[in-house]
């Protein structure tokens, strides 16, 4: 056994540290590390240990030192005149199952050789020596490197042998805990037993069995501040307390046993799989001096329950260390577990209750625990409120029955607030219950209010049809819901000086107070005045009021809405009675500057959601500041003339404001008629707008436009067609009982009153702007959905600002469009092909449909830059204003803001991308296989993804053969692709007249953008156009074909192609058809030699059309004759075919 001293490697560990930066402050890599004093024990005479303990150095008494001598000296031993210091240890396994060593500290000779010599000759002194070689010292990387195989030198241990133990043959000790103060172990062992040692005098004196595998620890807990320490005689020290831990982890209990042979104070059931932790040490390098003072912030015993990972801590309090059954905090803690047991019992009825609960706490003399048990008292739920304004009284008449001296301050102040707070709260009851007999007759001169009221009445009603909806919520949330005596005095606090100060908790029993205060007599079924002239002579804050009544107003918004002219009479009448308490608006008042007090109902208004009930809140303040305010300046000026103040100013606005936001907040409301898309409707208010910035409100707008699933024409039809709207609302108001709007009139309705009252925020171009970005953030969010970002691209269009919509489509493009339009280039690339769905989803995040239009999207988006950039050059900027009363706007810049700020792009650029975003399109619709970035040069390559800001070096000049061969030979498929997509056989013969879908593969501008690529591509246009007429006549459909063919320049080619063509439908009608006729075998023996020859070389195969009426084929060999010169080489040839057509026609005929 090695033993360190703590505070010695304290030391030496700080010595290292102060060397090792000396070193590096120096630069040398040699560190010589400082010596390491150590002990090293062979504890001998035991068979096996198991665990030990060390229990520190103790000195024996002078009487065990005398008996020490005489036991094992004789009368002849010598006895030194002081006892040495001896470290002691101990510990547990067989044979003996406990040992007890000693070893003599010092360098001195052991006291034990004076009394026993037997001993003393196997004692030596301790070995004390740096621990170079036991822990790897002072050896560098050299000596390593030259002497590896050099083993480090093992000292010999000290040989130690047991003084005594406790002898048990059959048992086996486990382990060893040792008790803070060094004073008692707790031994466990193989027969499920648990030993608790008396250290001191090595010997067990209790045993606890039914303990297997059990895991000690020990708490030990200081005594609480309390008579003690205000004792006459001075303060007396305060005792500590031991406590046994015992957990079983088979049992799946954790019992508390107090120490040395007291009862258990606790028991828990836990589970069977728990760790009891206890460190048993302190900090290392503290000893009895430098450790005064210091206060441990760590828990001294826990259990951890490693299946849920809770981290349980074990307290426990002094007074169960007591064991005097006559003591006096003893028996008044008996009668605090007692009143816990009958509060909980919840079969008594309220009297048993109350008699009960009376005598315990008069015969409760502990003034602290009388105290805590009067406020477990006030916390019960189950007490009525009469029973604790008697039980109160009974008390606070006792307590002032006592003398000063002997009646505790604090007590008596917690008593007399109790009670007081009791009696407001039955008074409030009382006022409740009481029918109100009265008349108001503050309602006089409220026209104001009332005119106000008629002018935003539609308003309101508007407001209320979509806010009186049902909803889910649970009762105990509800305002309405009653508020027990307890709650009650949990939101009150008594002040030393009788004021009433109210505690605000969370929100919801923040709004049940206030209901339980005000709300009766805003509804008039109790009085006005006379709850407020309660409270104010309980002592409580008007502004605190003021805050309870604003709260429960606008809380109970869809209550108020149903009867809005009394309840706002009743709120008058509050609020001015409220005005007129000392210390709300004092008459020293400046009317120019801002009074507090109105400040704050504006600052609730301005911060609630409910904007109907902030309003009606809004109008009664204003009327009841205008009258203050009136009032004051007749007392003052004597004057004839309105006083204008800085308060009614802000007032104005205010009002203006919530106008505003009930308008906008009505249109929010509307239900989608396909559903929320966009989740719950979003609540503003004046402070939520503001904070939101220039764009807040158009932002707020924009996502209700996408809750509502609106398309973008729809949405332009709306708000361009104003004075449409305006006629159809004037025949709506004259024939309003005839028939009511549809909802889709609803929302225009709404909609257009929105942009009525925000005319500068609302513009067509912001609004478009931010629908646009409000799109494309949620097909962002969902790539999937394609229709988002289609949409985002039509708002884009229908903004009509070039300068914000140059913005915008920079911003998208860099946000949103490019990673994943770089992701789909690559792809394609890399497969050489249109790729299939897997890998679509894996490099790009959306399936091969979905990235077909979004590539579309990509196309549209750039030709929108382009034409932007064309534009700003001829139109100047736009300026950018809000309303008047929403100038305060405090927060992020807005989407025009930001688009404005965005730099030119290189139209070169911008078209190079559309080139790629073209071909990608048309080899995803057409499936064409093509690598795309292979169609361009390096310069061209290089070029694609930058910033569209930046100028980058484009291809220029004649491109290589080869590149353009494949450019034309993508194009050619592409062709070839529209044209296999168009096809309908059954309506082939009329299929010019056949309308084409605008969007798709068979969307009509395929050739005119495959013509418009080939002429950046450098592809000759006729060489398409000749591509396109061959495709069309080979498909069958000739009609599309011959309308194309007025177009080519270069006839003779064409000529020559169509005529192949011709030749390959006779030849499949004479020669490969199934249904040959003995006409047709008779014309072909009286063609010429030469034509029969060269349709017998035509490969018919080709055609993906062969059925073909031969009418069409007639008009074809037509054409031809008129195409094709007479001095052509096959015009002889085409003369012959018609001939031969024109037989096979007649005998048809």
């Amino acid at each position: 056994m090695v033993t360190i001293d703590g505070f010695s490697l304290f030391q030496s560990l700080r010595a290292c540290r102060n060397q090792v930066a000396r070193a590096t402050a120096a630069g040398s890599d040699v560190v010589p590390p400082p010596p390491l004093a150590y002990k090293k024990w062979g504890l001998q005479e035991m068979d096996a240990i198991v665990d030990h303990s060390s229990i520190g150095v103790m000195t024996l008494s002078v009487f065990d030192q005398l008996k020490n001598a005489s036991i094992l000296g004789g009368y002849n031993a010598s006895v030194k005149g002081s006892p040495p210091a001896m470290s002691q240890y101990v510990t547990v396994g067989t044979g003996p199952f406990t040992g007890f060593y000693y070893a003599v500290e010092g360098s001195s000779q052991p006291l034990l050789s004076h009394v026993a010599m037997a001993v003393a000759s196997k004692l030596t002194s301790a070995l004390f020596s740096a621990a170079s070689g036991w822990l790897g010292w002072n050896k560098s990387k050299n000596e390593e490197d030259t002497a590896p195989k050099q083993k480090p030198k093992v000292e010999p241990a000290t040989p130690l042998v047991i003084r005594f133990g406790l002898p048990d043959s059959r048992r086996h000790g486990e382990s060893i805990c040792l008790s803070p103060c060094n004073t008692l172990a707790g031994v466990t062992d193989d027969f499920g037993r648990v030993t608790l040692l008396d250290l001191a005098r090595g010997i067990a004196i209790r045993m606890w069995k039914g303990y297997r595998d059990a895991q000690l620890g020990w708490l030990q807990v200081r005594e609480e501040r309390g008579d003690r320490d205000f004792s006459p005689t001075g303060s007396m020290p305060r005792r500590n307390a031991l406590f046994l831990i015992i957990y079983a982890p088979r049992r799946g209990i954790l019992e508390v046993w107090a120490m040395q042979r007291g009862p258990r104070v606790g028991a828990f059931t836990v589970g069977k799989h728990c760790r009891l932790l206890y460190a048993g040490y302190h900090l290392m390098g503290v000893n009895s001096v430098t450790s005064q003072g210091w206060q441990l912030h760590t828990q001294q015993v826990c259990l951890l329950d490693p299946s849920t990972g809770v981290l349980r801590t074990v307290n426990i309090p002094f007074h169960l260390a007591l064991s005097d059954k006559k003591s006096e905090q003893a028996k008044d803690m008996h009668l605090m577990k007692r009143l816990t047991s009958v509060l909980k019992n919840r079969d008594l009825d309220p009297e048993t209750l109350e008699s009960e609960a009376r005598s315990v706490l008069m015969e409760i003399k502990h003034p602290a625990i009388k105290k805590q048990a009067l406020e477990s008292l006030l916390s019960n739920k189950n007490i009525p409120a009469s029973c604790l304004t008697n039980i109160m009284c009974a008390l606070n008449y006792a307590l002032k029955q006592q003398s000063a001296e002997e009646v505790d301050a604090s007590l008596m102040q917690l008593c007399s607030s109790q009670l007081k707070l009791l009696q407001l709260y039955t008074n409030i009851q009382k006022l409740q219950s009481s029918t109100l007999s009265e008349a108001c007759s503050e309602n006089d001169n409220l026209e104001d209010i009332e005119k106000e009221l008629l002018h935003v009445l539609p308003i309101l009603q508007h407001y209320a049809e979509f806010a009186s909806k049902p909803s889910v919520s649970f009762a105990q949330d509800l305002p309405s819901s009653p508020l027990p005596v307890q709650a009650f005095l949990s939101h009150m606090e008594c002040g030393e000086d009788g004021e009433v100060k109210v505690i605000r908790k969370s929100e919801t029993e923040w709004n049940q107070l206030g209901y339980f205060l005000f709300w009766d007599s805003l509804c008039g079924r109790s009085p006005n005045h006379q709850i407020c002239d309660i409270l104010h002579q309980a002592g409580i804050r008007p502004q605190q009021l003021l805050s309870l009544l604003l709260c429960v107003w606008l809380q109970m918004e869809k209550e108020v809405l149903q009867r809005p002219v009394e309840t706002v009479k009743n709120l008058h009448t509050q609020l001015v009675a409220l005005s007129c308490m000392k210390g709300t608006v004092e008459d020293s008042w400046d009317p120019q500057s801002i009074s507090p007090w109105w400040q704050q109902v504006r600052h609730t208004c301005v911060q609630s959601h409910n904007a109907a009930a902030a309003l009606l809140a809004a109008l009664v303040a204003h009327h009841a500041a205008k009258a203050s305010i009136t009032s004051l300046a007749d007392r003052r000026l004597q004057s004839e003339w309105e006083a204008v103040s800085l308060e009614l100013e802000q007032w104005a606005v205010c009002v203006r404001q919530l106008e505003d936001v009930l308008v906008l907040q009505t249109l929010l409301m509307i239900p989608s008629l396909q559903g929320t898309a966009g989740g719950a409707p979003v609540q503003c208010s004046i402070k939520t707008l503001l904070e939101g910035g220039t764009g807040g409100i158009a932002d707020t707008v924009s996502k209700w436009v996408f809750r509502q699933n609106m398309a973008p024409g729809r949405l332009n039809e709306m708000i361009l067609q104003k004075e449409e709207l305006k006629e159809k609302e004037e025949v709506g108001e004259k024939e309003q009982g005839k028939k009511e709007k549809e909802p889709e009139e609803k929302i225009a309705d709404l909609l257009l009153s929105v942009c009525q009252r925000f005319p500068h925020s609302l513009s067509p171009a912001l609004l478009f702007a931010h629908c646009c970005w409000e799109y494309v953030v949620q097909w962002n969010k969902d790539p999937e959905e394609a229709r988002y970002l289609s949409w985002a691209v039509e708002h884009l269009k229908l903004v009509s600002s070039p300068h914000i919509q140059l913005g915008i489509s920079t911003m998208m493009w860099s946000t949103f469009i490019v990673k994943r339009f770089s992701a789909a280039a690559f792809l394609m690339e890399k497969v050489g092909k249109a790729p299939k769905d897997r890998l679509c989803r894996r490099d790009v995040g959306m399936g091969d449909k979905a990235m077909t239009f979004f590539l579309s999207c990509c196309v549209q988006l750039l030709q929108i830059l382009m034409e932007a950039d064309s534009a700003v050059q001829e139109l100047s900027a736009p300026l950018l204003s809000v309303e008047e009363v929403w100038t305060g706007a405090s927060g992020p810049a807005s989407i025009a803001e930001l688009a404005l700020e965005q730099r030119g792009v290189h139209y070169p650029l911008v078209q190079h991308h559309c080139l790629l975003a073209s071909l990608l399109h048309a080899a995803m619709t057409f499936s064409v296989k093509v690598k795309p970035l292979s169609l361009f040069d390096s310069k061209g390559k290089n070029a694609f993804f930058r910033e569209l800001t930046t100028i980058q070096l484009m291809p220029s000049g004649d491109m290589d053969p080869s590149v353009v061969s494949l450019r034309q030979e993508f194009l050619f498929r592409v062709l070839t692709g529209w044209v296999q997509a168009i096809d309908d056989t059954s309506t082939s013969a009329s299929s010019s007249s056949t309308t084409l879908p605008s969007s798709g593969p068979k969307a009509d501008w395929w050739p005119s953008l495959c013509l418009e690529l080939g002429s950046l591509l450098q592809v000759n246009p006729d060489i398409l156009r000749r591509h396109l007429v061959c495709e069309l006549y080979n498909q069958g459909l000739d009609l599309r074909a011959e309308e194309l063919t007025l177009e080519v320049e270069d006839k003779d080619v064409l000529g020559s192609q169509l005529l192949v063509l011709t030749g390959q439908r006779l030849s499949y009608s004479l020669l490969h058809s199934q249904s040959q006729t003995h006409a047709a075998m008779e014309l072909l023996a009286r063609l010429p030699p030469t034509l029969c020859t060269w349709l017998k070389a035509m490969d018919p195969s080709e055609l993906r059309c062969p059925l073909v009426p031969l009418s069409q084929t007639s008009r074809l060999v037509s054409r031809l004759i008129e195409i094709l010169p007479e001095n052509h080489a096959q015009y002889s040839l085409a003369l012959h075919l018609l001939e031969a057509v024109d037989v096979l026609t007649t005998e048809e005929d």
